[in-house]
């Protein structure tokens, strides 16, 4: 039998990608004493601030009857969606004394920041659901099914805003400023404070455009089982993460050696 020549190939990218992942997991946690309990603490404390805020003003949240697993399961896809694309955008920053090397590609970084991070983000979202459904004995049936889809799509559209943004700011810096000034409305337009169902026409309309509600409502659909949640549509997500990640993928490589000997 003949050996594969891609075979070696590819061992090499993976043995590439896991070295990355641990010099991820040194930088960004380890040189904090419990780093990643201050990732976890994060979300937690930011639950905890709107659970005291809104439980002055409502009676209830607008599902259920436990305000700080309504505010989790809203805040918690926001949160990885927002971690895990800018880790991405900025990954050929973070890698470029390692990308001279041949043996180190644009994809492997980009690869190696969206699955230590991702994986984290999946970890922290399990342990803050978990930890206020025991916390609060709350009596909920969780669709894991549902959940995994969530996370799916906000994974999916990390990578792809990431990816563009990756090429856009290593061509263009000022677009990370742009980028942060035209994003800033996110926390309030993506329906984390409340739920879609309750924006009357016609900005429901116009708010169903912004991916972040649908990634919202898939996480509340799998939290809350009388959820409807029939305008979530993962099929929008996953069309915009493609487009933006191919584009992304094919101006890096056409770019790829001017951005790095920049």
């Amino acid at each position: 039998m003949t050996r594969s020549p891609q075979t070696p190939r590819k061992l090499r990218s993976l043995r590439t990608i896991s070295a990355l992942m641990l010099r991820e997991m040194n930088a960004t946690y380890g040189r904090v004493m419990g780093g990643y309990l201050w990732a976890i603490l994060e979300p937690v404390g930011g639950i905890m601030l709107l659970t005291f805020a809104f439980t002055l003003a409502l009676r209830a949240p607008s599902l259920g009857t436990n305000f700080p697993l309504f505010y989790a399961s809203g805040l918690l896809p926001f949160i990885m969606y927002s971690d895990l694309s800018q880790k991405v955008a900025v990954s050929l920053r973070f890698s470029k004394q390692l990308l001279f090397y041949p043996a180190v590609t644009f994809v492997d970084a980009l690869l190696a920041r969206l699955l230590i991070n991702g994986l984290t983000q999946i970890l922290i979202y399990c342990l803050v659901v978990t930890g206020i459904i025991t916390v609060y004995d709350v009596r909920v049936i969780l669709d894991i099914p549902a959940i995994a889809l969530a996370l799916s799509m906000a994974i999916s559209l990390s990578l792809g805003i990431g990816t563009m943004n990756c090429f856009l700011l290593s061509l263009y810096p000022t677009w990370e400023r742009t980028w942060a000034i035209l994003t800033r409305p996110l926390l309030l337009i993506s329906c984390i404070f409340f739920i879609f169902d309750d924006v009357p026409e016609p900005y429901s309309s116009i708010l169903w455009y912004n991916p972040l509600v649908h990634l919202v409502g898939q996480s509340r659909k799998g939290i809350y089982s009388f959820y409807d949640g029939s305008y979530v549509s993962p099929l929008y997500v996953f069309g915009i993460s493609l487009v933006t990640l191919s584009f992304g993928l094919v101006m890096l490589r056409k770019h790829y050696r001017t951005i790095i000997n920049n």
